[in-house]
């Protein structure tokens, strides 16, 4: 009778506890299922209004890709964009078709983030007066074209401390310069741009991933720290997107144009603080998850595998790189 007894206790608390992790699995999937909903599909319906955060948009890396496209949507939803990068030609070329189509106010701010510290007091004076409502920092480089161990950079003496500038001093100094005037307006919106590869430690591409990874928690905490105030920050985290970053990948189901992604990224803005952008990113993100682990990435494996898939393509992305450079020339 003691023995059976104990058997009927042992296997109540068994019951006990798969019944709870059942649950838990169940309502957290459930959570994921309505919040993918929510910001994936009636966000495309109910969509924020962005003039509440106020008249300008400043925007990062403006003149190509994804800072491109959302100059052009934020302008299309009825902001005056300001537009920074490194090129005065293609500056004021994006500046006057904004202002064509869509018959909104710009302003160009020209400069070079991997210069450092020193272009922030430039652009601080050109910023002056300008309500600004929204900033998108989405200037970023890598540190070489292909797929590449940290010591195989060109040149990475100068190249490792441009993407650090380029990648992560952009990020906190111009949050720096718009934040307080958002505090005193009680209203704001950042969104910071980082990236795939900062989801998991990504070998052959350790900078960039770095800093990318840098971009994220960096949002995530500024977010804590002044969602109270009603400044917003919204972490973007995408996949590949059909940019010259990379060389232009032909636009499919995986990869998104960058208009099509920043219009849906746009559309998440007030549902949630960090996202991939758009369903099929996000979809992405979550079989990555699964299949292709943090521990499987840093295995001595996968690396020699990745390093002789990155030998096998080079030709083709060299290909494709000097046919980005000759169309931007």
């Amino acid at each position: 009778m003691g023995d059976t007894a104990e058997l009927s206790w042992y296997s109540l608390v068994l019951y006990i506890i798969g019944s709870i992790t059942v649950v838990y699995y169940l309502l957290r999937w459930s959570w994921q299922c309505w919040h993918g909903f929510k910001v994936f599909v009636l966000s495309q319906i109910w969509q924020t209004d962005l003039r509440k955060y106020g008249q300008w948009a400043v925007v990062t890396g403006a003149t190509s890709g994804i800072g491109r496209a959302y100059a052009e949507e934020l302008a299309k939803r009825g902001l005056d964009i300001v537009l920074i990068s490194r090129s005065e030609d293609k500056l004021r070329s994006v500046a006057k078709e904004i202002e064509s189509r869509y018959k909104r106010q710009t302003h160009v701010i020209q400069t070079d983030f991997t210069e450092g510290h020193s272009i922030y007091s430039a652009i601080a004076k050109q910023l002056e007066g300008l309500e600004i409502g929204i900033l998108v920092n989405n200037v970023g480089m890598n540190y070489i074209g292909v797929l590449a161990n940290f010591l195989d950079v060109p040149d990475p003496d100068q190249r490792i401390t441009q993407v650090i500038n380029c990648n992560t001093l952009s990020v906190t100094q111009m949050s720096r310069l718009v934040l307080p005037g958002m505090l005193e307006r009680e209203k704001g919106l950042i969104i910071n741009i980082s990236s795939e590869a900062a989801s998991q430690p990504q070998p052959m591409l350790s900078v960039y991933s770095a800093t990318k990874i840098f971009v994220t928690y960096f949002s995530r905490c500024l977010h804590a720290e002044y969602s109270s105030k009603g400044i917003t920050v919204q972490c973007v985290v995408p996949f590949v997107v059909s940019t010259n970053m990379t060389h232009n990948v032909p636009v499919n189901p995986m990869v998104k144009s960058a208009a099509s992604f920043a219009r849906e990224a746009l559309n998440t803005v007030g549902y949630t603080s960090y996202t991939s952008g758009c369903l099929t990113h996000a979809l992405q993100h979550f079989a990555l998850s699964i299949f292709f682990p943090g521990w499987l990435r840093l295995s001595s494996f996968c690396v020699q595998r990745m390093a002789t898939f990155a030998q096998s393509i080079e030709p083709h992305l060299k290909e494709r790189m000097a046919e980005t450079k000759n169309k931007q020339d």
